[in-house]
């Protein structure tokens, strides 16, 4: 893939993949008629997904402060849930609406095989996010001082969390563009 496109290096799509986003601007979505409760429901997805890494980031940095008696608990409960949560969004968006939508126009095909690339990139992370987390729950399960792991596990969740932001922000002006223009046409 072109390097320009990679998810560790990108900061925006180009031009030539934003000609829906530069007709629909995402502060006209919400009042296009096209945009229906399935889009919202979308959004508010990908809202939850940045709303608990930051919790999880948060977190880690307060751990890193001071000992917080619930971080163990809380770092395996909201870690579980974003993963299995993130796992299942990517598999429905990559089986049933990526397939669909990149039919209705063309011009974004290159788009489509970005967001999948994204998707593959992003799995080799959510490995990083678990391992690391897995290297802390077990130095804390043992008694032993976890500083040193915490510090690397926030590493991980804030490069994760670029990198989502990126995917999640160009798969936004991806797939809302196309909704708002194609919406009598989409099942």
């Amino acid at each position: 893939m072109d390097t320009a496109l990679d998810l560790e290096t990108r900061t925006g799509l180009p031009e030539h993949l934003r000609v829906l986003a530069r007709k629909y601007p995402r502060a006209a979505w919400q009042g296009h008629a096209n945009f229906n409760d399935l889009t919202a429901f979308w959004l508010e997805r990908h809202l939850m997904f940045r709303k608990v890494l930051d919790k999880l980031v948060s977190d880690a940095q307060h751990q890193l402060d001071e000992a917080q008696p619930r971080f163990g608990a809380e770092l395996s409960r909201y870690t579980g849930f974003f993963l299995n949560q993130l796992h299942g969004h990517h598999m429905i968006e990559d089986h049933e609406y990526f397939p669909k939508f990149q039919n209705f126009d063309k011009r974004l095909l290159r788009a489509f095989e970005v967001l999948d690339a994204d998707h593959h990139a992003l799995d080799r992370h959510m490995k990083e996010l678990a391992d690391g987390t897995n290297a802390v729950l077990r130095a804390l399960q043992e008694g032993k001082g976890s500083h040193d792991g915490v510090g690397r596990l926030l590493q991980v969740q804030e490069g994760f969390r670029g990198f989502l932001d990126r995917h999640l922000m160009d798969e936004e002006e991806i797939i809302v563009p196309i909704i708002l223009e194609y919406g009598d046409e989409i099942d």
